[in-house]
């Protein structure tokens, strides 16, 4: 059998995957383009794809061998897993493996938010730095402050829970009651007007789907204090980046940190221009542990998958109902 990985992935899963197939890994450090994808699905029975990748129903659909779709992300929002269904093709995901590295790097992008480090770091580098002054880069203080959470699952939680040791009062939005952020920290299932009112820091943790499609919008953006800062780590169409755009510069809020864009690869100019938001280039999951890790269950779907076996992380498990 044979697999095709749409993007050179860390050893760990490429080793286990050529260990039990043929294994065809896309040769250009770039994202292939979709006839590419087709080209290479010609003859293959497993596609490791990642997030990148749009495996929409034409791909699908053009792909007669294909058994099994692995995706190397928590995400899936970029494969039509109804298509894949019909056709009894097995997706699978990389759930968990990925949640402290995210939480972490939540944690930077609010601290660097916060604080100013990236303005303060050009500051320095430019050689504007000519002695310590009360005003001088003053940003917002972490320790007390209140934390809102939008999204309270792995990942929102395993962010929340690392603000023990900042002493923060921790508000949550969800669909459901958070058991473990109410026992640990004492944390308030709340709307998320009441979030976003009363919130210092708000970090974004949702999945993308038509109903948080621009869930941060300008009326959302106007609620927020102007002391507050917004996180986003999850995707980037929840937030409506020329809402947040105007929101940064006429300061209704303080600043933002952002691993997610609207129309990723591409930034607004509009943003980048800004010197009170913190960007960063989707790097959420890069510690070799989780990155190591999310190739090595990503191999483990597909081995699975193409073996006959229902993978450990099958989000549709419907198609393999189908197959027995």
């Amino acid at each position: 059998m044979k697999v095709f990985v749409t993007r050179k992935i860390p050893e760990a899963g490429l080793s286990l995957l050529e260990h039990e197939f043929t294994v065809d890994v896309f040769p250009h450090d770039r994202l292939p383009k979709k006839n590419e994808i087709i080209a290479g699905l010609a003859d293959a029975d497993g596609l490791l794809c990642l997030l990148t990748d749009p495996i929409d129903k034409d791909v699908i659909a053009s792909a007669p061998r294909l058994r099994m779709i692995a995706s190397y992300a928590v995400g899936y929002d970029n494969i039509d897993v109804a298509a894949a269904t019909a056709h009894g093709i097995l997706v699978s995901n990389t759930p968990g493996v990925l949640t402290d590295a995210t939480a972490e790097l939540a944690w930077a992008l609010l601290f660097s938010a916060a604080r100013r480090i990236p303005e303060g770091d050009q500051f320095c580098r430019q050689e504007k730095f000519t002695g310590w002054a009360p005003l001088l880069m003053v940003g917002q203080a972490i320790s007390g402050k209140t934390l809102g959470i939008i999204g309270a699952g792995r990942i929102g939680t395993a962010m929340a829970l690392k603000s023990k040791g900042f002493d923060m009062n921790v508000l949550y939005t969800d669909t459901q009651p958070n058991p473990t952020l109410e026992r640990e920290l004492n944390a308030t299932l709340v709307s998320l007007p009441d979030l976003l009112h009363q919130a210092d820091f708000v970090s974004v943790h949702v999945a993308l789907s038509p109903s948080t499609h621009h869930l941060i919008g300008a009326p959302q953006l106007r609620m927020m204090k102007p002391n507050a800062v917004l996180i986003n780590t999850s995707r980037g169409p929840i937030i409506d980046e020329t809402a947040l755009a105007t929101a940064l510069k006429e300061h209704w809020i303080f600043s933002a940190g952002l691993d997610v864009y609207e129309h990723e690869p591409q930034i607004p100019k509009t943003l980048r221009s800004l010197p009170n938001v913190v960007l960063a280039p989707h790097v959420g999951s890069a510690t070799m542990d989780a990155r190591s890790n999310m190739a090595r269950m990503a191999a483990e779907n597909m081995i699975a998958g193409l073996h006959g076996q229902l993978p450990p992380n099958c989000i549709n498990p419907e198609a393999y109902r189908k197959k027995i």
